[in-house]
């Protein structure tokens, strides 16, 4: 909702301000729908021609976490210290094989069924029992499945940012559209040269509403969209950030205490819960 009041705050200054001055809103009026369909129009087919259907789709996800914002908040940071604290405890206590009934369905597990919201994850769920079912089969070696789990995250970051550069660069390109609906604007004027001042002046100035919406919607709306979903998506990407620290931490041969503290570290200041807390909060788990 602070995305949307901001953009509606920034509408009544542009707007606001114009019409204090003494601005027409009759040419603007008269103009926008126009402009705005080859603008807008000129912009969403650009769009589609240099993205994959599976990129427009993941697109359109988007907006919903810029309006929305970040998924994860203190309590599901919480909820997944302690499903990784369970299993990392139960690894080092009863050894690697205690943790396959729990990995290989996790939907039945009676660790994951405490954490429906992580189950309903599915690429949490996988990231945690992909991971740890290597370490079953031997893989521990620390270093190599940090490597491997660094390498995933990052494509999958990449992957996840790339509506972000999608969006900015339309963004770019705006200003470009604004001018070609406004050289427009101006060729339909110089056909009715043979015209009273009044009504060229009128052209005219619809013409230059064409250069005016390309860099409002450039810089006003979609440029800051596609920061704000580049931010929120880094932001996420930290959840996954914490599984593997306390994976890799955890085949260092550290306490489960210790592992998760170094999962915690990777939470963002934000949400971070404190040592108190997530202490609080695994002390009644039990192996």
């Amino acid at each position: 909702m602070l995305t949307i009041g901001a953009f509606v705050f920034l509408l009544i200054c542009v707007f606001g301000s114009y019409l204090a001055s003494g601005g027409s809103v009759e040419p603007l009026v008269e103009a926008l729908p126009f402009e705005m369909w080859t603008i807008a129009g000129a912009a969403a087919g650009a769009f589609v021609m240099a993205n994959s259907m599976h990129e427009v789709k993941h697109t359109m996800v988007g907006f919903g976490k810029i309006v929305k914002g970040g998924c994860y908040k203190r309590a599901d940071y919480v909820e997944l210290l302690s499903l990784m604290y369970y299993l990392v405890r139960l690894a080092s206590t009863k050894g690697n094989m205690a943790l396959e009934p729990h990995i290989e369905k996790p939907a039945d597990s009676s660790a994951f069924q405490k954490f429906p919201k992580i189950v309903a994850n599915h690429h949490a769920c996988d990231l945690i029992c992909d991971y740890l079912r290597l370490v079953g089969m031997n893989a521990d070696d620390p270093n190599q499945i940090e490597d491997v789990m660094a390498r995933e995250l990052k494509k999958t970051l990449n992957e996840e940012l790339h509506p972000s550069h999608a969006l900015q660069t339309m963004a770019d390109g705006l200003p470009a559209l604004g001018i070609v609906a406004a050289v427009l604007g101006v060729i339909k004027t110089m056909s009715h040269i043979d015209q009273p001042p009044a009504i060229l002046g009128a052209m005219i100035g619809g013409a230059m509403t064409g250069t005016f919406l390309g860099v409002l919607l450039s810089y006003g709306m979609v440029g800051p969209m596609a920061s704000r979903l580049k931010g929120v998506v880094d932001e996420e990407s930290k959840y996954m950030e914490v599984i593997r620290a306390v994976i890799v931490t955890h085949l260092h041969g550290n306490a489960p205490q210790v592992s998760i503290e170094s999962g915690r570290k990777m939470v963002p200041n934000e949400h971070m819960p404190s040592f108190q807390e997530m202490e609080e909060a695994i002390e009644g788990i039990k192996v």
